[in-house]
């Protein structure tokens, strides 16, 4: 949002002026950026579900792998009890070769209908079996993506843990001074209040607040694939109009493209950056006080990872 503010300040110093339809294009992508932020947390929760829903999977396919086993162990056990009585039975027969006809030839008769159960369970048993491979083939395979997406997830985890901390050291020299870096849901959030930036009404930096939105762009150029979305907030005192600024939006959205412009000048990728005005609309404070006003009063640095990599793996 501070990127924003930036990059609509900086526009506006230059053009001495906003036009409507230039207006109209900053809100259309604040709110193409908003609803890309929701899908990103929204994707953060699915990859959560369908990695919840993979792992019972895995567990009931396990389940199931157990009870083939199981089964079988049984048909392995009724085969070698059929082949037992199949010995027997042709003892017998050999046994009987004296006898008469008419009991050779029952004893014959068994012994067709113990070889065709025989048979019938071997079958049987290499149906469970070729049945029981591929379960245990599929139970591999999701296994390994079930990994795969782990490793993924503590990567990027990793990853905007170690931006964090080259935030935090970059920016070091300014704690105390309203500015302020915390890792929540997978971003890095870093808040400078106007304080630090901006003199009251303008969106014009100053030196301090220069240097440390450079020091940010430091660090921003070492990381291209983080994806970089200013916003510009203001408190609920009605901004008194004149020259090129109306309102509370305006200005946010001015502040918001005068740090774009910084960073974009510090040669950070302006494919990276989104720059929004969030006006008085979403305040850290209580707009009561003094102190709470000036909480309000602040530019947030959002980064986020791509998630690129995590999608194509769902989606494979």
């Amino acid at each position: 949002m501070k990127k924003i503010a930036l990059v609509v300040l900086t526009i506006a110093l230059v053009t001495s002026c906003v036009p409507k339809k230039v207006y109209t294009e900053l809100e259309d992508k604040y709110n193409k950026l908003r609803d890309n932020n929701s899908s990103l947390f929204n994707e953060n929760q699915d990859l959560i579900a369908k990695k919840n829903e993979l792992e019972e999977n895995m567990r009931n396919l396990q389940g199931e792998i157990d009870k083939l086993s199981s089964e079988r162990s049984n048909l392995q056990d009724a085969v070698t009890s059929l082949d037992e009585r199949k010995k027997k039975l042709e003892e017998e027969f050999e046994d009987l070769s004296k006898m008469s006809a008419e009991q050779l030839s029952e004893k014959e008769k068994q012994n067709r209908e113990l070889l065709q159960q025989l048979n019938e369970k071997e079958a049987k048993l290499a149906e469970e079996s070729a049945r029981l491979e591929k379960l245990q083939a599929e139970l591999q395979q999701r296994s390994e993506r079930i990994n795969q997406l782990e490793n993924l997830i503590s990567s990027k985890e990793a990853a905007m843990q170690q931006l964090k901390d080259a935030v935090s050291a970059a920016l070091s020299g300014f704690e105390g001074k309203g500015l302020t870096v915390e890792r929540k849901n997978g971003k890095v959030y870093v808040s400078m209040e106007n304080k630090l930036l901006f003199g009251s009404g303008s969106w014009a930096v100053g030196s301090e607040g220069q240097r440390a939105v450079e020091n940010l762009a430091g660090v921003l150029r070492q990381n291209p694939d983080i994806d970089v979305l200013i916003e510009g907030h203001t408190d609920d005192v009605p901004y008194n109009s004149k020259g090129d600024i109306l309102d509370n939006w305006d200005l946010s959205t001015k502040r918001a493209t005068a740090i774009v412009r910084i960073l974009i000048n510090n040669r950070v990728d302006p494919k990276q950056i989104t720059a929004a005005g969030r006006s008085e609309y979403i305040p850290v404070s209580t707009n009561s006080t003094s102190t709470g006003k000036a909480k309000n009063r602040r530019i947030e640095v959002i980064l986020a990872p791509n998630l690129d990599a995590i999608n194509e793996l769902l989606n494979e």
